[in-house]
């Protein structure tokens, strides 16, 4: 059991109503036991938090975010989404798909932010299954403003007379960011309804929105449970600033009071050579998890927060008595666009 200071107030709720919302995701999702990666590891007890299985489009956090985007898509009476991100993305196929489920038209910028891969990497994954739920896309080449560039796009949509929606890279606004501030209520639920407390709580941490939904939902009900982001691209404290930034605007959203950056926490030492870049110990993550558990991880964001803790683990970070609930951010359709590294590391 966690400590009694984590566990969260019985009268302390956030009132999700007054936001627009669709529906859309599978929820809660199970909290599962990881009782033979805990022992290979030598303690502390591991639990996941499955949101890889919220759903839409083979599940992802991301879909919790579009409930609150799409919903104010709507209410703006919108014909179109239109965002952006990585080739890769598990935003942008979840976007498509949530356009499908609402009868909207999508369109997508795919930056070439990951280097030498092969021209299959832009045709497999998710890739393929943007083309599935007809997104229209275009490419950019990595390094570029991708928020503004797609913000361009969407305006001259609005001069062809399209009723255009923008969605940031990530879905990570604070309209966005409430679907985490959700998640965080969830998993306060879970604790108060069946006594299972955690000390931990570690996961992924990219374009922000989901680390700092975390943190703004926690803060608002009064519940103290750290989350630990593993930076999957940015430095430190770059993350951190950024982390931070969208958490007081999502607690202003929420009408809470802020928090101090020191809250704000995140570990950057399983980036590797950069984003979309699996390192070592990435491979090692997708081998472990697939075969102590069972779980299939992504080799962009879920298995270098995996590393991550996996590595904090061995560097005795936690109390071997430590519950630490890890949040699955989905993405495992990824894994076909890698799958020459897979194999190479199977060998």
């Amino acid at each position: 059991m966690a400590d009694t200071d984590t566990l969260p107030r019985e009268s302390a709720r956030i009132d999700f109503d007054r936001f627009p919302r669709t529906e859309l995701c599978h929820q809660p999702t199970p909290i599962e036991a990881m009782p033979r990666l805990s022992e290979l590891l030598g303690g502390p007890r591991l639990f996941i938090k499955r949101d890889d299985c919220t759903g839409l489009a083979m599940g992802g956090n991301k879909t919790r975010k579009l409930e609150f985007l799409v919903g104010e898509a709507m209410l703006e009476k919108a014909d179109m989404l239109i965002t952006q991100g990585a080739v890769q993305s598990n935003h942008v196929r979840q976007t498509a798909a949530a356009a499908c489920k609402v009868g909207m038209k999508c369109h997508v910028l795919l930056e070439r932010r990951v280097p030498d891969r092969d021209t299959s990497y832009e045709e497999t994954g998710n890739v393929l299954l943007d083309n599935l739920f007809g997104a229209t896309y275009e490419f950019r080449p990595s390094g570029l403003d991708m928020n503004a560039e797609a913000e361009a796009v969407a305006e001259a949509m609005r001069a062809q007379g399209n009723r255009p929606y923008f969605i940031p890279g990530g879905g990570s606004n604070p309209t966005g960011a409430l679907g985490y501030a959700n998640c965080a209520q969830e998993i306060a639920d879970h604790t108060r309804e069946t006594g299972q407390g955690f000390d931990w709580l570690v996961m992924a941490t990219g374009s922000t929105g989901t680390q700092a939904g975390l943190v703004a939902g926690f803060q608002a009900i009064g519940h103290t449970l750290p989350v630990m982001g593993v930076s999957v691209r940015q430095p430190r404290e770059r993350q951190m600033n950024a982390v931070h930034g969208l958490t007081q605007r999502t607690l202003e959203k929420l009408g809470a009071e802020g928090v101090p950056l020191s809250r704000i926490l995140v570990d950057d030492g399983y980036v590797g050579e950069g984003y979309g870049i699996p390192a070592e110990s990435t491979m090692e993550a997708i081998r472990l998890l697939a075969r102590q558990e069972g779980i299939l991880l992504d080799p962009v964001y879920s298995a270098k927060g995996m590393a991550g803790l996996i590595g904090m683990i061995r560097l005795g970070f936690f109390k071997p008595t430590d519950n630490v609930l890890f949040l699955h951010t989905g993405g495992a359709t990824a894994l076909f666009a890698y799958q020459e590294q897979l194999l190479a590391s199977l060998n």
